[in-house]
């Protein structure tokens, strides 16, 4: 069972790191879905460049010993708030993505929740 929590755990990272870098990456490159997303969600283009640069930080973060629920939190946060924009701005037919990402972040979160400063 230890090895099963283990290469679950390792799984949720890669799927997760390599997801939110390539969203990151396509969101500071200017790709027309990402645009348009962002055009839709009406905060400005200057929002695309922070979520990329914090899903490409934070999805490497993931990695970092000592840093990976911190990487978790952000990209959790970044999650819920996707899931947000679908509901209210995007449609939920298109939001699946982002809630198996925040499912994956909290997995992450949760197992290293031991690197969070108490109180």
């Amino acid at each position: 069972m230890e090895n099963v929590q283990k290469y679950g755990l390792w799984a949720a990272k890669i799927i997760a790191g390599f997801a939110f870098v390539a969203a990151g990456l396509a969101k500071l490159a200017g790709a027309e879905m990402m645009n348009q997303t962002f055009d839709a969600v009406g905060f400005g283009h200057w929002f695309r460049y922070v979520t990329g640069i914090i899903e490409i930080g934070a999805g490497i973060a993931l990695f970092v010993p000592g840093i990976q629920a911190l990487g978790a939190a952000l990209l959790s946060a970044t999650m819920v708030g996707a899931i947000i924009a679908h509901f209210t701005v995007l449609g939920t037919e298109t939001m699946f993505p982002a809630v198996v990402l925040l499912v994956l972040s909290l997995i992450v979160l949760g197992k290293h929740r031991d690197q969070l400063p108490v109180g």
